[in-house]
């Protein structure tokens, strides 16, 4: 066992990490607003001078995992009208498809413990150009591409500096820090380096809160905080001590005049313009250590600093005799982290990409603080909040008290939890960290998380939105993989502690997303923004919006919950009931989307379109007719998910099951025949249990493995490709929606418009048809071939078709014949420059056709799913 797998065993490695957001700017826990308009409520512009109340922000920050102390980098290129102290972006209304970060970084490599870490940034050398991103986003419509920061041809000339930023760690609290700086230019440049320290401002908001301080000592600078473990800042000569406050400019923000001296924005006022905004005493809550450099083109200056556990003491300790040394270990002991992980991965690009993903999902931690019985109230020091608050966003989630390390989806474009997001992230996360991944999906159902009406927090922006379902099926996951490293031990505490919770999040999806009772579910959009009609979480004037992949997660649910049961049930007897529970609910789930039983009034309780042999979403009406939406969508797939395969030798220990299967069997076999033969076909001892059988799995498969419908390049598209040329439409009294294959971006607004999920491929959803292809081969084996294309002569097992489907995800980001990475697009750059072409950005989605990454670039809370499917690939 290596030393990284040693450190694991001890959560005092994890006490400084990376959980410092990229962007706390724009986020709902910063707006005190009335109308709940946060991009506007704080912006970038106002990040530089307002002290946050719930987070802190910044360039390759680092903090302990309170976030009391916190430390990350600032620039200056000498021509910048600011310093870079925060990642820019746009937000939400001002890009033409939704905000987005307009930077070029990436995140490089990272262990579980962060005791090695490094992060890149490309900062241009010409002014930054804040307003021509703006205004040229602003001029576009939503045909038209994003304007990226790479498309103003600022890095056509090399004119720009790589900025590496890298910590290891000599001890828990002990971490040096590496900051090389390249001029990738032929001409010599001004770059200043600002590595800056600051406390998050826990004392302005209630009256005689504690208050910590630094100042600057023979050595470097003292630290002093009674929580805090690092005790100085250590640096090299040639910086200069810059000191202000963490606390508010009310001048520049509001107009109003103070007595007050050294805020926030003090460091930059002083390096930018010359002011004498910084505190001459050197002292204050915030510290900058100024490097000014002068960079000979193509030439590289580095900088060091260390934040130590080690009192400033005047002399006598060299804080960089062992700098280098430490920093050599870390690296090795990385390399040999990954080389154990990787034993099996013999392609060098696969490894890369597996690296950089897992580093990215690293990164992606985040001190998460939002007491929202607090945030609606206000603070004591500070004006009251409006009261339309108490009846606006998530007033109704009082008792929801945030305050731990949480893997986010993107700590720019998504700098909070998503409640389906995470569950992948988990998936990925316990490839290297199994602990910190089971912590990850025992949060959301503790008491401050989860509703005490058991729904489970969706994200900041509207905690009551239904997110898919998908707990059990994550927990399940990291369960069967800490089982596999364990030597074939699960963890069942683990495993029962979320089934308890679990039981409970069943408990409201059945109470309060099947209206009518009849085990067919809504709930709204479900994560997939605009793949419908029209939104799909609108109130209906005349019925009820019947959803298919609403009743495929819950009968995913009910069925993940039955497995769980019968492996629980193995040391504990009392589980034998919830065994017989959640077989019933499977088997009336799946006959209710399957059943084609006419109910009162003509409509049809089936999800199941017998013309087309799809599953659609159906608007049923108060009158009981139905309207079936036939847009072929990923939402019709999702039924797939819901496959299992049972062992009868471990149900024969339980002789009252097999009778509840016997009653079925005697009583409804019509609902039973729907999702297994259980009698006629016990292949093998083993019992298929399936939304989908022999001839209707036949059918959905022709159209998702057909080239002309969802079967693209590099994955199955979100939706079939036949609406390119046939928009479905669908007409009401006033107006007429229509949904058509997009490709690329969206070319519509609903849900905020910054995803699409009319074309492109997505990785969880791929993620999870691929789990459930291997699962019914499981089953099938090489009894069960289908054309592969379909159309094709070539039949395939749909084990083959799954390692297939991976490698076409996989290859979204590997070079091809051409040597060149779909990912990248037409950016010959990004293809060819050695500088750019093995850093590997993780998209949000990709370009149905041509794999190109679309939305949020650093999107590794679920695109880092591709870690696992390399791992698949190579294990086969």
């Amino acid at each position: 066992m290596g030393a990284e797998q040693d450190r694991l065993r001890s959560p005092v490695w994890k006490r400084w990490g990376p959980y410092v957001s990229d962007r706390q700017w724009g986020t709902v826990r910063e707006d005190y607003s009335e109308n709940g308009d946060a991009w506007n409520y704080s912006t970038h512009d106002m990040a530089r001078s307002k002290a946050y109340r719930w987070g802190e922000e910044g360039i390759a920050g680092i903090s302990d995992d309170r976030q009391l102390l916190c430390f990350s980098l600032a620039m200056w290129n000498h021509k910048d009208p600011i310093l870079k102290e925060v990642l820019f972006g746009l937000a939400n209304k001002e890009g033409n498809h939704g905000e987005d970060v307009k930077e070029l970084y990436y995140y490089l490599d990272n262990t579980p413990t962060h005791a090695y870490m490094k992060m890149l940034y490309k900062y241009p050398q010409s002014p930054f150009p804040y307003v021509q991103l703006k205004e040229e986003n602003a001029r576009r419509t939503r045909e038209e591409p994003e304007y990226e920061l790479f498309d103003t041809g600022l890095f056509d000339r090399d004119a720009y500096f790589d900025v590496t930023v890298e910590y290891a760690k000599a001890g828990p609290e002990d971490i040096l820090v590496r900051i090389t700086a390249h001029n990738r230019g032929r001409k010599s440049a001004y770059l200043d380096l600002l590595p800056t320290l600051w406390f998050r401002n826990t004392w302005s908001w209630e009256e005689h809160a504690y208050k910590p301080g630094m100042g600057l000592g023979a050595a470097g600078i003292a630290v002093v905080h009674k929580d805090v473990g690092v005790k100085a800042c250590y640096f090299q000569e040639g910086g200069e001590a810059l000191f202000c406050n963490n606390e508010t400019n009310p001048h520049r923000l509001f107009g109003n005049d103070t007595t007050e001296e050294y805020f926030k924005d003090g460091v930059h006022e002083h390096v930018v313009h010359g002011l004498n905004t910084v505190d001459p005493r050197r002292m204050g809550t915030k510290a900058a250590v100024r490097y000014a450099l002068y960079i000979p083109g193509r030439k590289s200056q580095t900088i060091r600093l260390r934040l130590s556990p080690r009192d400033l003491d005047g002399g006598g300790y060299d804080a960089f005799a062992d700098f280098e040394d430490v920093f050599a270990q870390r690296i090795r002991e990385a390399d040999e982290f990954y080389a154990d992980l990787q034993q099996k991965i013999q392609d060098e690009d696969h490894r890369r990409i597996q690296r950089q993903a897992l580093a990215g999902i690293l990164w992606s931690k985040q001190f998460y603080y939002y007491n929202v019985q607090q945030w609606l109230a206000g603070d004591p020091t500070r004006p009251q909040p409006p009261s339309a608050r108490y009846a606006g966003r998530n007033h109704d989630w009082w008792h929801l008290h945030n305050d731990d390390i949480i893997s986010m989806p993107d700590k720019w474009e998504y700098p909070w939890y998503a409640n389906w997001d995470l569950a992948f992230q988990c998936v990925t996360l316990a490839l290297v960290d199994i602990g910190f991944a089971q912590h990850q999906l025992e949060l959301l159902t503790k008491d401050w998380y989860m509703h005490p009406n058991g729904k489970m927090p969706a994200y900041e922006w509207a905690f009551n939105d239904a997110n898919p379902p998908v707990y059990a099926w994550a927990t399940w996951e990291v369960y069967q993989m800490g089982k596999e490293s364990n030597g074939g031990r699960g963890d069942r505490d683990f495993l029962e502690g979320m089934f308890q919770k679990l039981l409970v999040n069943f408990t409201w999806w059945v109470n309060r997303k099947d209206t009518r009772g009849n085990n067919i579910f809504e709930g709204g959009f479900l994560g997939l923004d605009n793949i419908g009609v029209f939104d799909r979480s609108t109130v209906l004037e005349d019925g009820i919006l019947e959803q298919a992949d609403s009743t495929g997660w819950m009968t995913l649910f009910a069925l993940t919950m039955l497995r769980m049961s019968i492996e629980l049930a193995h040391a504990n007897k009392r589980y034998l009931d919830m065994v017989s529970k959640f077989f019933s609910h499977f088997v009336y789930m799946a006959g209710a989307i399957n059943s084609s039983i006419e109910r009162g009034g003509g409509g049809m309780s089936s999800l199941w379109d017998r013309e087309d042999r799809f599953f659609y979403d159906q608007v049923r009406r108060f009158d009981l007719s139905t309207v079936r939406l036939k847009v072929r969508s990923m939402v019709g797939l999702i039924p797939l998910y819901a496959v299992d395969v049972l062992d009868r030798r471990a149900l024969n220990q339980d002789p009252e099951f097999l009778r509840h299967v016997d009653w079925f069997l005697e009583n409804r076999p019509d609902l039973l025949a729907l999702t297994t033969r259980w009698a006629a076909e016990a292949w093998e001892d083993r019992h298929l249990l399936s939304l989908v059988r022999d001839r209707r799995l036949k059918s959905v498969l022709s159209r998702m493995l057909d080239e002309a419908e969802f079967l693209g390049p590099t994955g199955i598209r979100s939706l079939s490709k036949v609406h390119e040329n046939e928009p479905f439409l669908f007409s009401t009294t006033d107006r007429t929606f229509g949904v058509r294959y997009l490709p690329g971006e969206s070319d519509n607004d609903m849900y905020g418009g910054n995803s699409n999920w009319r074309g492109p491929v997505w990785f969880p959803v791929n993620f999870m048809l691929i789990r459930s292809l291997q699962r019914f081969h499981d089953f099938y084996g090489d009894r069960f071939k289908v054309p592969y294309p379909t159309g094709a002569t070539d039949y395939r097992n749909l084990g083959d078709i799954a390692h297939d489907l991976g490698a076409r995800l996989i290859a979204l980001f590997t070079r091809d014949a051409q040597g060149r990475r779909p990912v990248f697009g037409a950016r010959e750059k990004f293809q060819t420059d050695p500088h750019f072409r093995d850093h590997i950005l993780f998209y949000e989605y990709f370009h149905g056709e041509t794999g190109e990454g679309l939305g949020a670039a650093h999107q590794t809370g679920w695109t880092a799913l591709v870690a696992n499917l390399i791992q698949m690939h190579w294990s086969k």
